[in-house]
C-alpha cells in the first residue's frame, strides 16, 4: 500500500527542552524530565527532579497530552508518548519534544518513531564519536509516512490496546508489590501482627521470635562468567540489570548464556533461589519464582535457604528488600567509585525470624500476590511480543485496516 510521505517539520511542531543552570533559571519550581526519565515507550519517573522555570516558559518547555518526547542525545531517538491531561510536565535540552499537526494522529506519530528506532531508521542521523546525539535540523528531514487520518487512528487504535493492557498491568503489579511490602513492615518491622497484644517485647523482638545469623541459614555461591547472548541460544541469564530496579524478573527482557563452557547443573536456578547483587549495585536482591532454564551471571551471588520448611525463602526475600538490609549493604560495601560486596559481607546480616505459624499465615496472603505478579508479567511480555509483531506490518501497510 503506498501511502503519501512528509518531512517531520511540515507536518509537526518541535522544539529543544530548557539548559539546566541553577544560577541563571528564575521562577517557581516545576518538575521536568531528563533523558534517563525517557524508555522506549515509557516513561521512569525514579529520581523526578525539579527546575525553575518561569510562567511564561510553560508552552515553550512543557507538555500536553500527546506530545512525543525524544531523547537527543545518549541514545538519541529514545521516545515515549506524554498521556497527562493536566499540565505542568517541563523537559530539560536534551529532549525534543514533538507535537504533530492535526494531519497527524499523535499516537500514529509515536509508532512511527518506535518502527523507526527499533529497525536504526534513524541512526544515520546521529553526530558525535562517543557521545551520539540526533540535532533539530536532521530530526526535521526524517520523512513521515501518512496515511488517511482514519486508517491512522484505527492502527493506533490497536497497537495502544496493546499498550493500555501493558499499563494497566504495570499498575496492577505496583499495587502487589505494595500490599506485600506493607503487610511485611506491619507485621515484622512495627510488630503489628495478628494477636501481637497479648505478646511481649523481650529485647527488641517479640516473645518466641529468634535473630538468626544470615551466613548460617544460607549457603552462597557464585555466578557463572560469561558474555550474554540476544542470540536464542543456550538458556536465560540473568545479571544484575535484569534485578536492579524492581522486585520481579521479566524473563522476556533477560539475554541468553552460550552453552560453550558452561556447567549448567552447576548454575542452574530453581524456585525459591535468592539472587544479590554484588558489585556496580551491590545488595539489590531477586527471587527466583518460576521454573525456567536460567543460569545467573558472575556480578549475582545466589543465597538458597538451608531448611525452607522452618525459613520460606519468599520471607527472607522480603527482608532482604527492606531498608535495614539494604542500608546495611550500602555502608558496608567498598570502593570509591564502583561499589562491592562479597558473599562473605553480604550475608554478615542478622534479622528478626518470626514463629513458624506466623510465618505460615503471612505467606497464605502474600504467596498468591507474588504468583499474580508472575502471571501480570508474563502477560504483559506476551502482549509486548505480538505488538512487536504487528508494528511493522501496520505501519508499512501490509496489513488492511
Amino acid at each position: 500500500m503506498s501511502w503519501s510521505q512528509k518531512p517531520l517539520e511540515e507536518v509537526a511542531d518541535f522544539s529543544l527542552g530548557k539548559m539546566l543552570d541553577q544560577r541563571k533559571n528564575r521562577g517557581g519550581l516545576m518538575p521536568y524530565l531528563a533523558n534517563v526519565n525517557v524508555r522506549w515507550g515509557e516513561f521512569n519517573f525514579e529520581n523526578l527532579r525539579e527546575m525553575r522555570f518561569e510562567p511564561g516558559e510553560l508552552d515553550r518547555y512543557g507538555l500536553k497530552y500527546g506530545d512525543i518526547v525524544m531523547c537527543e542525545g545518549g541514545e538519541p531517538g529514545r521516545c515515549a508518548i506524554w498521556k497527562d491531561q493536566v499540565p505542568g510536565m517541563m523537559i530539560q535540552k536534551a529532549l525534543h519534544r514533538i507535537r504533530p499537526h492535526p494531519c497527524l494522529d499523535s499516537r500514529f506519530l509515536f509508532y512511527s518513531f518506535l518502527k523507526k528506532g527499533r529497525n536504526d531508521e534513524l541512526s544515520g542521523l546521529f553526530t558525535g564519536s562517543t557521545i551520539k546525539h540526533l540535532p533539530r535540523e536532521k530530526l526535521a528531514k526524517v520523512y513521515i509516512d501518512i496515511p488517511p487520518l482514519p486508517i491512522q487512528q484505527r492502527i493506533a487504535d490497536i497497537l495502544t490496546a496493546y499498550d493500555d493492557l501493558i499499563e494497566n498491568n504495570r499498575r496492577r503489579i505496583a499495587l502487589l508489590e505494595e500490599a506485600a511490602r506493607l503487610l511485611y513492615r506491619e507485621w515484622f518491622v512495627h510488630f503489628r501482627f495478628p494477636s501481637h497484644e497479648h505478646v511481649k517485647i523481650i529485647d527488641g523482638l517479640p516473645e518466641g521470635w529468634e535473630r538468626p545469623y544470615l551466613g548460617d541459614v544460607v549457603t552462597t555461591q557464585y555466578g557463572h562468567t560469561a558474555s550474554a547472548s540476544d542470540e536464542e541460544v543456550g538458556p536465560k541469564f540473568v545479571r544484575g540489570t535484569d534485578i536492579n530496579k524492581r522486585s520481579f524478573i521479566d524473563w522476556a527482557t533477560v539475554p541468553y548464556c552460550p552453552e560453550q563452557g558452561l556447567d549448567f547443573n552447576k548454575y542452574a536456578l530453581v524456585p525459591g533461589d535468592i539472587l544479590v547483587i554484588r558489585m556496580a549495585d551491590p545488595g539489590k536482591v531477586a527471587f527466583i519464582e518460576k521454573s525456567i532454564r536460567a543460569v545467573f551471571a558472575s556480578y549475582l551471588v545466589r543465597l538458597k535457604v538451608r531448611n525452607p520448611d522452618k525459613l520460606p525463602p519468599i520471607y527472607l526475600f522480603m527482608t532482604l528488600m527492606e531498608e535495614r538490609y539494604q542500608g546495611f549493604i550500602r555502608s558496608s560495601s567498598g570502593g570509591s567509585t564502583r561499589k562491592s560486596a562479597s558473599a562473605k559481607l553480604l550475608t554478615d546480616f542478622h534479622f528478626a525470624q518470626p514463629p513458624k505459624v506466623l510465618l505460615k499465615l503471612f505467606i497464605e496472603q502474600v504467596a498468591p500476590m507474588r504468583e499474580m505478579i508472575t502471571k501480570l508479567v508474563d502477560q504483559s511480555s506476551a502482549a509486548a511480543q505480538a505488538r512487536d509483531l504487528l508494528l511493522p506490518r501496520l505501519m508499512n501497510g501490509e496489513i488492511a485496516v
